[in-house]
């Protein structure tokens, strides 16, 4: 079967969707490492930022590389939910959901809460047009005066609150799709998806919340 062929199928996007989550879990993870140096001081923010810009072509791949993920995410998440639909065009008298979370039921509209706020995070921190006071060579004063912004600041919190509940189910979801599986390490693996998810959650929020407390400042 070729690559095509299997795409065109409900297991072909499934993959496709795990696949690009990956790279998507991990990406969401060192740039939680990262950005958590916030709380060493300006100069061990300033040079990383200051390392990253150095690797040029490599973080420009990189970057190529997420944004291939993001897209191959969306479209293959979109695909599957309209072949779901397909599926079952009448729907169900009762709709059940005891077998599902609330997390799952909530992918799509998390999904796009995240997209949203990837596209504001980018304008915000990146290119700077939506930030008050934006200094391109100095990421550690952009981060204060960024979230000393209080609805901007809650905005960050809510989005990662959407993140971490995607990332609960997606992780879920993404050892599945791999086989890894059963009753016994059933368990085992939502804890590990909970914890994960829980750890990006509270780390990125950490972040603003210490701007507004005054511990991390000017």
């Amino acid at each position: 079967m070729s690559a095509i062929a299997l795409y065109r199928s409900a297991v072909g996007k499934k993959a496709a969707m795990a696949a690009s989550g990956l790279v998507l879990f991990g990406f969401v993870l060192l740039h939680l490492l990262g950005n958590l140096q916030v709380f060493l001081g300006a100069d061990k923010l300033n040079a990383y930022s200051r390392f990253l810009h150095s690797l040029g072509g490599l973080l420009w791949a990189a970057r190529l590389i997420l944004l291939g993920a993001v897209l191959v995410h969306i479209v293959a998440a979109y695909q599957v939910a309209a072949m779901q639909r397909a599926a079952r065009p009448i729907g169900y008298a009762r709709r059940q959901n005891l077998a599902s979370t609330y997390a799952s039921r909530t992918m799509k509209y998390g999904g796009v809460v995240i997209l949203l706020f990837i596209v504001y995070h980018l304008l915000h921190f990146t290119f700077g047009n939506a930030h008050p006071a934006f200094n391109p060579d100095d990421v550690y004063a952009n981060v204060v005066t960024g979230f000393r912004v209080v609805p901007v600041a809650l905005f960050y919190i809510a989005a990662q609150l959407a993140l971490g509940l995607h990332l609960r189910h997606g992780v879920w979801s993404l050892f599945q799709s791999a086989g890894i599986h059963g009753v016994r390490l059933e368990g085992q693996l939502k804890l590990g998806a909970a914890a994960f998810a829980a750890f990006v959650t509270l780390g990125n929020i950490s972040i603003p919340v210490a701007v507004l407390a005054g511990l991390v400042h000017l």
